[in-house]
C-alpha cells in the first residue's frame, strides 16, 4: 500500500476557492425560517382549524342548553381561535370580570374561562327571578354569593364543553378557583402559548363574550387523538351529528306525486285527436301506481279513499334492477 501525498497549502486554498464559486450564487437567508422563541409551542394550522370545529359544535349545543337553562332565547356564536401568549390573552381581557381556572383531569395543567361582566349581571338577575332586561351596566367585582349562584351555571357549561371533547379525548373540566382581576390569576408563565377561543353569548337583549384559553403544549400533546378522531370522522358520522342533521332538514318541503306510468303519445298525434275518439292506456287495474318524492322514484302503491279524499297507500319501497 503507497502511502497518502500530502497536500500544499496551495492545493487546500484551491479547494476552497472552487466551493466558495459553487455556493456563491446560493442565498442562505432564503432557507432561513422564522422562530418566534417566546412562542415554542405553537401548534400546527390543521389541528387549529380542527378545534374550531370542535368548538362550533360547542357553540350550537351551548345555545340549546342555556336556552333551557334560563328560559330566554340564547344565540352562541365561535368568534375566533387564534394562538397568543398567556400575557396577551389576560391583557386583552376586561377588568373587573368574571375568571374560573378549570382543572383537565387527566392531564396536567389548567385552562381559564373568562365570562363578560355585561353577560354576568344579567344573567344573576335571570337566575333570581328577573327579566335581565335591566339597563343598567355594572362594573363592579361579583360578591363571593353571586360566585355560588354562578357555579350551576358554569358546570352547564363545563358539561357541554367536556361532551364536546369527548370525540377527541376524555378531559374532566372542573372549576378551581375564581378570580376578578385577570392580573392576579397567575396559573400559566406570561410568555406560555395557548388557544385562545373566543365566543359570543347574546341572551334576549344582552351580549357579550366568553374567553377560554388552554395551553398550547396540551393540546400538541394530543395531536395524534385529532388526527384520528377526523380519520374516523370522513369514514362514519356519529348518531349525535346524525340527529343534528335531521333537525336541520326537518322543516324542509318535498313535492310527493302518484304517477300512472302508461305510453307515450307524439304531439303529432296529440294534435289530430278529435272529441270521441278513444285513449287506451294498457294499464291493468291491479298494477301498482309509481309514488315519485322530488321527481325520483321512492315507492309502489295504489291510490286509495280516506273519507272524503284521495290517498296514496304505500305498499313496497322501489327497488331498481340493474
Amino acid at each position: 500500500m503507497s502511502s497518502g501525498r500530502v497536500l500544499s497549502q496551495d492545493e487546500i486554498d484551491s479547494v476552497f476557492r472552487n466551493l466558495k464559486d459553487v455556493n456563491q450564487g446560493e442565498d442562505p437567508a432564503k432557507k432561513a425560517r422564522p422562530y418566534d422563541f417566546q412562542r415554542p409551542d405553537r401548534i400546527a394550522k390543521d389541528q387549529l382549524r380542527s378545534i374550531h370545529l370542535l368548538h362550533e359544535n360547542f357553540a350550537r349545543s351551548l345555545a340549546s342548553s342555556l336556552s333551557a337553562y334560563l328560559r330566554a332565547y340564547a344565540m352562541v356564536n365561535l368568534v375566533s381561535v387564534e394562538q397568543l401568549s398567556y400575557q396577551e390573552f389576560s391583557q386583552g381581557l376586561p377588568t373587573p370580570t368574571c375568571l374560573v381556572t378549570l382543572g383537565m383531569r387527566p392531564l396536567d395543567g389548567n385552562a381559564v374561562l373568562e365570562l363578560n361582566p355585561s353577560l354576568v349581571f344579567p344573567i344573576l338577575e335571570m337566575l333570581l327571578g328577573g327579566s335581565g332586561k335591566a339597563n343598567v351596566k355594572m362594573n363592579r367585582e361579583i360578591t363571593e354569593i353571586e360566585q355560588n349562584i354562578l357555579d350551576g351555571f358554569f358546570r352547564l357549561i363545563l358539561h357541554d364543553l367536556r361532551t364536546s371533547w369527548h370525540g377527541v379525548t376524555n378531559i374532566d373540566f372542573s372549576i378551581e378557583a375564581h378570580e376578578t382581576e385577570p392580573q392576579m390569576l397567575q396559573v400559566l408563565a406570561p410568555n406560555e402559548a395557548i388557544v385562545a377561543i373566543s365566543i359570543e353569548v347574546r341572551i334576549g337583549e344582552n351580549s357579550g363574550l366568553m374567553n377560554i384559553g388552554m395551553p398550547s403544549i396540551i393540546i400538541k400533546m394530543l395531536r395524534q387523538k385529532f388526527d384520528q378522531q377526523w380519520s374516523m370522522r370522513k369514514t362514519q358520522s356519529t348518531e349525535g351529528e346524525q340527529e343534528r342533521i335531521f333537525r336541520l332538514i326537518r322543516p324542509a318541503n318535498l313535492h310527493v306525486d302518484a304517477r300512472l306510468e302508461g305510453p307515450t303519445l307524439s304531439v303529432e298525434d296529440m294534435m289530430r285527436l278529435e272529441c270521441g275518439d278513444v285513449l287506451t292506456f294498457d294499464f291493468p287495474v291491479d298494477h301498482p301506481l309509481n309514488l315519485r318524492i322530488n321527481n325520483c322514484l321512492k315507492f309502489r302503491g295504489y291510490v286509495v279513499n280516506t273519507g272524503r279524499k284521495r290517498a296514496f297507500s304505500i305498499q313496497e319501497p322501489f327497488v331498481a334492477h340493474d
